[in-house]
């Protein structure tokens, strides 16, 4: 089964926990939604989209924020457990604002990346 992952490759926290992944797990297809303009067409989803969330395409369907970290932890055997732990209604709706917090700093961060558009 075929996964594609986007995320923004310029952001050094997303660049670096994304190293981490492809270093312990080759089932995602990482594309890096800056340098690769063939994101916007695969996903349907504007730069500003892509920028400012993580990213999965499985089984032709579009995944964002926790719920694709949901995806590339469950293919990643050490990290099955925390994609159960997440999915827990109260545990995935904290993870879910926390991780709407972070993106949304790192998307002002890395706003710069849409000047150009």
């Amino acid at each position: 089964m075929k996964i594609n992952g986007y995320f923004n490759e310029s952001c050094k926290i997303c660049r670096t926990e994304i190293n981490h992944y492809k270093k312990i797990n080759n089932t995602i297809n990482w594309v890096d939604v800056i340098s690769n303009k063939n994101a916007l067409i695969d996903t349907k989803l504007s730069k500003k989209d892509l920028i400012r969330r993580l990213h999965i395409i499985k089984n032709n369907r579009v995944f964002k924020g926790v719920d694709a970290f949901l995806i590339v932890w469950s293919e990643i055997p050490r990290y099955k457990i925390l994609a159960k732990f997440a999915s827990i209604p109260g545990i995935y709706h904290t993870a879910w604002l926390i991780y709407e917090f972070i993106a949304l700093i790192l998307f002002y961060k890395n706003r710069h990346l849409l000047r150009n558009e």
